[in-house]
């Protein structure tokens, strides 16, 4: 296609960047450093907190996450204590001066633990790490099946400001395309009980590019989406990755199709998706995220981590320090997972006061994160705040890049100097600006790591 000075060759749709470095540039760390070393010199008084659940009543047919379907019989209380044992080992590394402004559960779906095994999640949360659930953002992800009467109200009890409802499809016969069992009666029922049970932020996900999907059948999605006025909307395209169901059911379908035109049929439902909110007065956060106009100001969603402390607890979950990034072990084939979970339930208090996967954040790192994470949002960065961060200029330590990506019209020109910000195309095209930002050292990181 012609695409003018951007060229024909880049395609819009390359990697997801929601974190960086990803962790399949995380190796193991062969002195394991006390965590308590680690955040000594941390600043401490705004942290987020982020709980993983690593299950799923069913896993999605796009789906890489680290979750595993199901639990057997005694292996969520025996999670739940492992968290409860890592709770306290870090807590007791972070020391005194901890406190935590953001708090989100992940995984996986927590709202695959039962209204009592939620109760206990959120005391780990608060008497186990000391986060006031009731005073800070607290996001939570749901399916349509989990998100039960129970489960809602003892989140809304405990302070959730937003719950995020992983929906993807209004169409059944799409859902199934997606390997996603659900009907639409099961969704709508869903959100009336969300919305019954007065969780502030209600974010819809919606996933575009799926097989047999037409504007006219998303649009209808988006439609059945606004009729619940829901405070935000993620609109993501769909990737067929390794190891996930869909990498191995429609390898010869995307193949059949070609990538340019499942490019360009992904680029022409995104457009048509992004106009319809933006008509319907929703502003547009980053290339994924919407917000309405009447959302609360805070509703944590979408939390920018440039600068902030992560405390992740689950073995899914990263934590970060400005020296280092770090995890458990990653896969997503579903026998490795099973293993890594084993693993995590059967460890002692003491596995968990040192890290074990991570990577370091040299300083060139840590100045392509900040700049990346916040390029990406639609508000784009401040120039200064990164001079005054690192003492350098974002225009020379990124010169070939910015300048790469202003030719290919992916900058806003009447942003600048005050900020560096995205154009509507750029912002179109983040799939593939994100990884353009990855540092040769992290890009062989990623290319060596074998999937698992």
């Amino acid at each position: 296609m012609n695409t003018g000075t951007r060229g024909p060759t880049v395609r819009p749709y390359q990697s997801y960047v929601y974190a960086y470095p990803h962790k399949t540039a995380y190796r193991p760390l062969a002195d394991r450093p006390a965590l308590r070393e680690l955040w000594a010199a941390e600043p401490k008084d705004a942290l987020s907190l982020y709980l993983h659940i690593p299950f799923c009543e069913v896993r999605c047919g796009f789906c890489n996450l680290f979750t595993r379907i199901g639990a057997p019989e005694g292996l969520v209380t025996a999670y739940l204590d492992a968290l409860e044992r890592q709770a306290g080992a870090v807590c007791e590394a972070l020391g005194e001066g901890a406190r935590f402004a953001t708090a989100a559960f992940g995984g996986g779906t927590p709202t695959f633990l039962e209204a009592a095994e939620l109760e206990r999640l959120c005391d780990i949360a608060e008497k186990g790490m000391g986060a006031d659930l009731a005073a800070v953002p607290l996001s939570v992800e749901a399916s349509p099946a989990t998100a039960t009467a129970d489960r809602l109200a003892v989140l809304a009890g405990r302070g959730a400001t937003r719950l995020s409802l992983g929906v993807q499809s209004f169409v059944d016969a799409e859902a199934r395309s997606a390997v996603r069992p659900q009907r639409r009666a099961d969704v709508e029922a869903a959100l009336a009980r969300i919305r019954e049970a007065g969780i502030p932020v209600l974010n819809i996900d919606l996933i575009y590019g799926i097989d047999g999907q037409t504007e006219d059948s998303w649009r209808r999605s988006l439609d059945a989406a606004l009729a619940w006025r829901p405070e935000e909307l993620y609109l993501y395209p769909l990737y067929v990755r390794p190891l996930t169901g869909l990498g191995r059911k429609e390898a010869g379908d995307r193949e059949a199709e070609g990538d340019a035109e499942w490019d360009q049929r992904r680029l022409r439902l995104y457009r048509s998706g992004r106009d319809h909110l933006l008509a319907h007065g929703y502003e547009q956060v980053s290339m994924r995220m919407f917000r309405a106009g009447h959302a609360p100001a805070a509703g944590g969603g979408d939390h920018a981590c440039q600068t902030d402390g992560m405390v992740g607890l689950g073995c899914g979950a990263r934590s970060y320090t400005s020296a280092l990034h770090y995890s458990f072990d990653y896969a997503v084939e579903m026998r490795e997972i099973r293993g890594i979970i084993d693993d995590y339930v059967s460890r002692p208090a003491a596995d968990f006061a040192r890290a074990e996967h991570g990577r370091e954040m040299t300083g060139d790192e840590a100045r392509r994160r900040h700049l990346l994470q916040s390029v990406l949002q639609a508000e784009g960065m401040d120039p200064a705040e990164y001079r005054a961060r690192f003492g350098t200029d974002p225009a020379e330590d990124f010169a070939a890049e910015l300048a790469r990506f202003a030719a290919r019209g992916w900058l806003d020109p009447d942003a600048a100097p005050e900020r560096l910000r995205l154009s509507a195309e750029g912002l179109a095209y983040s799939d593939a600006l994100g990884p353009e930002l990855f540092s040769p050292a992290v890009r062989t990181a990623m290319a060596a790591y074998d999937l698992k």
